[in-house]
């Protein structure tokens, strides 16, 4: 089972993620970002390979797509805000993008 991020982990965790970024949700425990691709096909086939990894690890975004656009919330909802799966997620989806 998950658990909240610890202070230190947020310090840990979060900073390299906002550097490349993340954003911290507004009114809730959550990171956000919004990832721009070629067109529609480039984010679509993004949002694939995205949720092939988060149904392997059983955690799953919420996430809009207009065209090119995907916007993209983590929050562990079991335990009220983030933990290390969101975390992980979120460096995987970088990752795919190549960021």
């Amino acid at each position: 089972m998950s658990t909240k991020l610890t202070t230190d982990e947020r310090q840990t965790e979060l900073e390299s993620l906002l550097e490349k970024g993340w954003q911290m949700g507004e009114g809730r425990d959550a990171i956000e970002k919004e990832y721009k691709f070629a067109n529609f096909i480039a984010a679509f086939s993004w949002m694939t390979s995205s949720a092939l990894i988060a149904e392997k690890m059983n955690h799953h975004p919420e996430w809009f797509n207009v065209y090119n656009r995907v916007n993209v919330t983590l929050s562990t909802h079991d335990v009220g805000g983030l933990s290390m799966l969101d975390v992980k997620l979120a460096q995987k989806m970088d990752q795919l993008a190549g960021e």
